[in-house]
């Protein structure tokens, strides 16, 4: 293990054996080299973990093994663990982009009143999209997490707050509400404006889970609750934040749901309709009297009708999977929730 190491990068696993050493790898293709990595086995029960992490002989790598008792748990062991200077929290199916450490430790070594770096995110797997956020000040955190997980922290502002809430109802945004509690006591935090991470997307995935119905809504009661000083002093940026936040989205959906009925179902059924007088056709083409050119024509044309039908049907699918009303509920469900909480504080700040 390095003597010193500058940052202890952190990685709790659970059944996550198929994708640890992706983890691990980028972590050793990092351009700044001064680190340590912690590795919280917790509880695994999938081949593929138990095959791999009790003999994992890494450079400058400890493996822990505990029983399962969930994420924020393990975090705080390694974090009990941990000699650096600075944490980096990396999930087991997660990658860094190769320059972040040495970037991120950059901005803290050189500003002392920095106590945490992000950066944009890609995401990929299920979902390639890009995660660009700017700010990290107290009300934007309070309305949405804008922080990603691995984010460069200094290793004594996160033990002063007493780490990640083991407390929390559900696994998930504990790295949302480590966030919040530094920025309260006063620490910084930066986002560096480039894709420096890579954050996986797969079905059954925590970020799904606890991103979608009650779930999610028991995690934001959770956070509004513990933080509701911070939540009452910024009311109406809050507020506003959401406001803007939903409008965007209505917005969005708003322009899926016209490009669905004002263009893409016409052809459909357009497609529909020619494709009944192509079959009608060709019951009148098989008599004998036509021609065999006839009735091939006739079959090439049917063929091209049902591809273009099709195609319009499945660009039609995709949208609204992915882009209409339904997909907005998580937000609204939040939303509605923060509107409650908001009038509860309005009303007892009286």
């Amino acid at each position: 293990m390095v003597d010193c190491p500058k940052v202890s990068v952190i990685i709790p696993c659970y059944n996550m054996g198929q994708y640890i050493n992706e983890a691990v790898d980028s972590v050793f293709a990092q351009t700044m080299q001064n680190f340590e990595i912690i590795i919280v086995d917790d509880g695994s029960t999938d081949p593929a973990t138990i095959q791999l992490l009790p003999n994992y002989n890494r450079p400058n790598t400890k493996v822990l093994v505990t029983k399962n008792q969930g994420l924020p748990v393990a975090r705080n062991t390694a974090i009990a663990h941990a000699r650096g200077k600075y944490l980096c929290a990396l999930d087991s199916d997660d990658r860094l982009h190769h320059t972040y450490l040495e970037r991120a430790s950059l901005l803290l070594d050189t500003d002392p009143t920095l106590t945490f770096v992000s950066s944009w995110i890609q995401m990929f797997g299920t979902c390639d999209a890009l995660w660009k956020k700017t700010s990290c000040d107290l009300p934007t955190l309070l309305a949405e997490c804008t922080v990603m997980t691995a984010a460069l922290v200094r290793a004594d502002a996160v033990r002063s707050v007493g780490g990640y809430d083991t407390g929390m109802p559900e696994q998930g945004d504990e790295d949302w509400d480590l966030w919040i509690s530094l920025v309260e006591q006063g620490y910084r935090g930066t986002i560096i404006p480039e894709v420096l991470f890579y954050y996986r997307r797969r079905p059954g995935s925590m970020c799904e889970v606890c991103t979608t119905g009650e779930t999610h809504l028991r995690l934001v009661k959770y956070i509004m609750e513990k933080h509701q000083e911070s939540y009452r002093k910024h009311l109406m940026s809050v507020h506003n934040y959401k406001q803007a936040q939903i409008g965007a989205l209505i917005h969005a959906n708003y322009e899926i749901e016209r490009h669905l009925y004002d263009f893409l179902e016409p052809v459909a059924e357009l497609r529909r309709r020619e494709l009944q007088r192509l079959l009608e056709k060709l019951d009148r083409v098989k008599n004998p009297h036509c021609t065999a050119s006839h009735y091939e024509c006739t079959v090439r044309e049917l063929e091209e009708t049902r591809r273009q039908l099709e195609e319009k049907n499945t660009e039609m699918h995709a949208l609204r999977k992915s882009g209409s009303w339904r997909i907005t509920a998580p937000v609204r469900a939040a939303y509605e929730l923060w509107l409650r909480m908001r009038d509860i504080m309005h009303m007892e700040n009286k």
